[in-house]
C-alpha cells in the first residue's frame, strides 16, 4: 500500500488553521483581542520566513485552553468548523483526495497545527489519519501544553518515521504534498514530491530539482 500524505494548511485548504483558530478567539471574547491579534500575526510571520520557535508559538496557541475540558470547546470547534474552515475548502482537493483513495492509497495528513484544531478539518476531509503536534490532557482537561514530537520542519520527518515503525509502514513510493518551504525536510525524503500552491522559495526550489507543481485553486 501506497502513501499519500498530504500537508493541511494553504494545501488542501486555501488558508491556514491555526492562524484563523487564533483570529476565530478573537472574535469570541476568549483572549485579550488587541494582544492576542498582534502576536498571532507576528507568529505567522515568523513561520512564513521560516524562523517560528514553535515551542513558544505552541505555548502562545494552547495557552486559552488550558483547564477547559474537550468536551466543554466542542460547541466553539463545531462553529468554528463552519464559520471559517467550510468556506476555505477546494474541489479540487476533494478531487486528488478521492483520486489517492481510488487507488487505495493509504491517506495521511501531517501538519504543524496542533490536533486539537485539525482533527475535526481531517475528519471533514474524509481523512481518518493525522498527525499533528499533539495536545497535552490531564485529568480530563487541556494542559496548555504540546506533548510528544512536535510537527514541525524536521520534526515532520521525525514523527512520521515513529509512525512508521508503529504501523508497520514504508515511504516507497509515497507522495507528498505541500505548499511551503517549512516542509522541505519531508519533501526530500519521499518518492514523489508534490508542491501545491507553492509559497516562492518552495517553488523555486521544486523548479531546480523537477519536482512536480500543480494548483488545487485554478
Amino acid at each position: 500500500m501506497t502513501l499519500a500524505i498530504f500537508d493541511l494548511d494553504n494545501t488542501l485548504i486555501a488558508g491556514d488553521s491555526d492562524h484563523l483558530w487564533g483570529e476565530y478567539l478573537c472574535t469570541q471574547n476568549m483572549v485579550d483581542e488587541t494582544q492576542f491579534r498582534a502576536a498571532n500575526e507576528g507568529f505567522y510571520a515568523d513561520y512564513q520566513r521560516g524562523e517560528l520557535d514553535i515551542q513558544a508559538y505552541l505555548a502562545f496557541a494552547l495557552a486559552p485552553l488550558a483547564g477547559r475540558s474537550p468536551e466543554s470547546l466542542r460547541e466553539l470547534q463545531t462553529s468554528f468548523l463552519k464559520d471559517c474552515i467550510e468556506p476555505i475548502l477546494l474541489s479540487a482537493a476533494a478531487g486528488l483526495i478521492q483520486e489517492h483513495r481510488s487507488r487505495g492509497d493509504r491517506l495521511l495528513i501531517i501538519t504543524a497545527t496542533n490536533e486539537f484544531v485539525t482533527a475535526p478539518i481531517a475528519r471533514l476531509l474524509g481523512i481518518e489519519e493525522l498527525l499533528g503536534c499533539a495536545v497535552e490532557v490531564a485529568n480530563g482537561v487541556l494542559t496548555g501544553r504540546p506533548t510528544g514530537t512536535l510537527t514541525y520542519r524536521e520534526g515532520k520527518v521525525a514523527r512520521l518515521k515513529e509512525w512508521l515503525i508503529e504501523e508497520g509502514e514504508s515511504l516507497e513510493g509515497a507522495w507528498f504534498y505541500s505548499d511551503s518551504h517549512n516542509d522541505l525536510p519531508l519533501l526530500e525524503v519521499v518518492d514523489n514530491p508534490v508542491a501545491v500552491d507553492a509559497d516562492p522559495t518552495l517553488s523555486h526550489i521544486a523548479q531546480d530539482r523537477g519536482w512536480p507543481q500543480i494548483s488545487l485553486r485554478a
